[in-house]
């Protein structure tokens, strides 16, 4: 498969906080264009045997994917594992702790909004979740807006849910060797999801892709929804200074709130190894 691949492995369904069904992101992404996808749900695998009987049934290859939450130098870095064997235990296990708190911590946001004049937004969040174990600032922010406390999502992000700001209650999620480890272990490649988005230092950053690298993770997003033209430039020169194949995904959401559609992103610097290449083996071929 060419580096030309208009391949989306990043995006979301109600499994975890988008809003479509993986049969409807299927259908989305074969009407856009992609010639291989892969569904990446917030710390679970739960949806991916029905994206990947959605993209057969389009003739769509796929590769199965998820996206870990992991606490790295005080910040929360996602990391994307790609062509994993969906039936892994250590993986599932894995993830399930994992998710384990977000319960908890969604408690303690509706809490501090209370204090704010806010009231009942774990109840209004909970309208937005298709898994209650997945519930995050995502369902807080739909419903701050449909509530009409907010405009739309960026100025809830403004004023709420962050570092400093009512809502915000941070969370221990898993380690950054132990979800390379799992995916890594299930036949699978571990990515850097978005770097640009986590504002780290440039040590913090160098930091993190060694830290990466030595416990086995292979990949970076480069081209992504939130990365500027400039930061695929950025990433590209990375992925080549630390070995790393370059991935490609729209991080998309909602048709609402994503600015970049499935499939709509530019393609990958010529001169990258695509994740696909070394994932090979791993790609579910279209019908």
């Amino acid at each position: 498969m060419s580096i030309l691949l208009n391949a989306d492995l990043h995006c979301h369904s109600v499994v975890s906080d988008g809003t479509l069904t993986p049969e409807a992101l299927a259908a989305r992404a074969h009407a856009n264009g992609v010639e291989l996808w892969a569904l990446t749900d917030h710390d679970e695998i739960g949806g991916q045997h029905r994206a990947a009987a959605a993209a057969r049934a389009l003739g769509m290859a796929y590769l199965t994917g998820t996206e870990i939450s992991v606490t790295f130098a005080g910040t929360t870095v996602h990391i994307v594992g790609l062509g994993f064997d969906p039936d892994d235990e250590q993986l599932a296990s894995g993830l399930a702790a994992t998710r384990g708190g977000r319960g908890e911590r969604a408690q303690e946001m509706s809490r501090q909004l209370a204090q704010v004049g806010i009231r009942d937004a774990y109840e209004g969040a909970l309208k937005y979740v298709g898994n209650p174990e997945l519930i995050s600032r995502t369902h807080f922010a739909r419903f701050l807006v449909e509530t009409g406390v907010c405009r739309d999502t960026p100025e809830v992000f403004r004023k709420y849910l962050t570092e400093g700001k009512p809502g915000y209650v941070p969370h221990r999620w898993a380690a950054l060797g132990d979800a390379v480890r799992w995916v890594t272990e299930a036949g699978g490649m571990a990515v850097i999801a978005h770097p640009a988005r986590y504002k780290f230092t440039a040590n913090e950053e160098y930091a993190l892709f060694s830290e990466f690298k030595q416990h086995g993770g292979r990949g970076v997003e480069v081209v992504t929804g939130s990365h500027s033209p400039a930061e695929y430039v950025t990433y590209a020169a990375m992925a080549q200074e630390f070995g790393l194949a370059a991935s490609r995904g729209s991080d998309f959401h909602s048709p609402e709130e994503s600015h970049t559609d499935l499939g709509a992103l530019p393609g990958l610097p010529g001169q990258l190894t695509p994740v696909w290449e070394l994932l090979a083996d791993r790609i579910r071929p279209a019908a």
